[in-house]
């Protein structure tokens, strides 16, 4: 089970983003993040987790909060994901898990009686300061990002 990663600060961890540059998490202080990652580009419950950050992006500009999505593929997969579903926010390519393992969601998984290692869907709340203050762990892509949003705006509220 993974410690709970509320109150700690995020990573200076260096990754390929979807926009071509190299991010870190801490690139972005002075605003909220949601970091969420997701197992595979293109699979049936990433695609509908990443619409649904789509079409709530507005709103969670609107609350000046930056969305970015980690997992294990690559840069080129990423840009075609966000061409196919159109996603209006970043995707960090984390190849070697680090962000991944740092989160603790790197994890051993099992399907069909076969055991692998993987991305644990997440999600996480960073506040300006760059300090995590609300987590999600084993998400539920359903009514997940309204969940992030009504949190969101408790905060800021």
């Amino acid at each position: 089970m993974a410690e709970t990663m509320v109150g700690q600060f995020v990573p200076d961890i260096r990754l390929p983003a979807s926009n071509g540059e190299e991010v870190a998490l801490t690139d972005f202080k002075g605003q909220f993040v949601v970091l969420y990652f997701y197992p595979k580009d293109m699979t049936p419950g990433c695609t509908t987790e990443a619409c649904d950050f789509r079409d709530h992006h507005q709103r969670l500009k609107e609350l000046g909060v930056k969305v970015i999505g980690v997992s294990p593929d690559d840069v080129k997969s990423h840009q075609k994901f966000i061409e196919k579903h159109h996603l209006p926010f970043l995707l960090l390519a984390d190849t070697e898990q680090r962000l991944a393992r740092h989160f603790q969601v790197w994890t051993l998984k099992k399907m069909f009686g076969k055991e692998y290692m993987g991305i644990e869907r997440s999600t996480f709340v960073i506040d300006p300061e760059g300090k995590i203050v609300k987590e999600w762990r084993k998400v539920k892509v359903k009514g997940h990002v309204q969940e992030v949003i009504r949190n969101i705006e408790q905060l800021t509220g």
